[in-house]
């Protein structure tokens, strides 16, 4: 009777073996034709989109450095607890590791180390955020950004396409604006609000900064990519805060230029400063009233 168990328990030992070896067989190879060139990617760039500006290089260094920081002091500081954990285990009934009050050593090593993390991840961070900051001289583009409840106006400042004239292209909620830039030709954009806190941020470009009532501000960058990207409110901002996005094209210079003209001839000319919703459009930098 002995023997027929101990069988039956081998048998079915090997069985949960070869459904487990087939099991994971099966997983690895779902994730390995599952994993497309810009999953594998993304992987890489642990989970950062595909980089789309000249500032995203800043940007991502930031983040894989923080990423490799984080992961070395993990591994040192578990090492530190299974090492306690073994060296110091009870090894019987009676047995009881040596009592002590205090390790000087020890006690310098967690008050000073932290510190130090702080002090390299500060150096870091303020050296790469000034470069994301930077300011272009001579941008080859100027762009006036107006982030109001709950859309996007995006106004394009002294184009020669248009004649020097500034011209516009406003949103809704239902009909996502778009901002049209050009591949390798710089921009500032000068982010307004009229109501409350907003926040432009494109991820592909790894840049986000915040818009503040009162305060408007510049940032400069380069697209370095032709195509479509995503963008967003990151800052809550009312409740239709989910709704407030907007497109981004990077397109070469002709495709730019026809678009301006495209907005010339619909009357969108001027820079509208919104106020309150998006479809109520107050006021150009003329002072007339209107938004067509």
């Amino acid at each position: 009777m002995s023997r027929i168990l101990t069988e039956r328990t081998a048998r079915g030992s090997q069985q949960a073996r070869r459904a487990a070896a087939s099991a994971v067989g099966s997983l690895s190879l779902l994730a390995l034709t599952g994993c497309s060139e810009e999953t594998t990617g993304q992987w890489k760039r642990l989970g950062l989109p595909e980089p789309a500006s000249d500032r995203a290089p800043y940007m991502g260094d930031l983040w894989i450095g923080s990423w490799v920081a984080a992961g070395l002091i993990g591994v040192f500081v578990w090492g530190l607890i299974i090492w306690a954990a073994v060296r110091y285990r009870r090894r019987g009934d009676d047995d009881l590791p040596v009592q002590v009050r205090y390790n000087l050593p020890i006690e310098v090593l967690y008050t000073v180390a932290p510190f130090i993390v702080v002090a390299v991840l500060f150096f870091f961070t303020v050296e790469t955020q000034n470069k994301v900051l930077e300011e272009v001289p001579n941008p080859d583009h100027e762009v006036h950004v107006t982030a109001q409840q709950w859309s996007w106006t995006f106004s394009y400042l002294g184009e020669p396409a248009v004649e020097e004239q500034d011209v516009y292209e406003v949103g809704t909620a239902a009909e996502l604006p778009e901002l049209w830039l050009v591949e390798d030709e710089s921009v500032t954009f000068t982010l307004h609000s009229p109501d409350v806190i907003h926040s432009f941020w494109v991820p592909s470009f790894y840049f986000k900064r915040d818009v503040i009532p009162g305060r408007d501000q510049q940032i400069s960058l380069t697209p370095t990519k032709v195509g479509e990207f995503d963008g967003y409110c990151a800052e809550l901002c009312g409740f239709q805060h989910s709704r407030m996005l907007f497109t981004v094209k990077v397109v070469d210079q002709a495709a730019y230029d026809q678009h301006l003209r495209d907005l010339l001839a619909a009357g969108q000319i001027g820079v509208p400063k919104g106020s309150g919703n998006s479809e109520n459009i107050v006021g150009l930098e003329t002072g007339e009233e209107g938004g067509e």
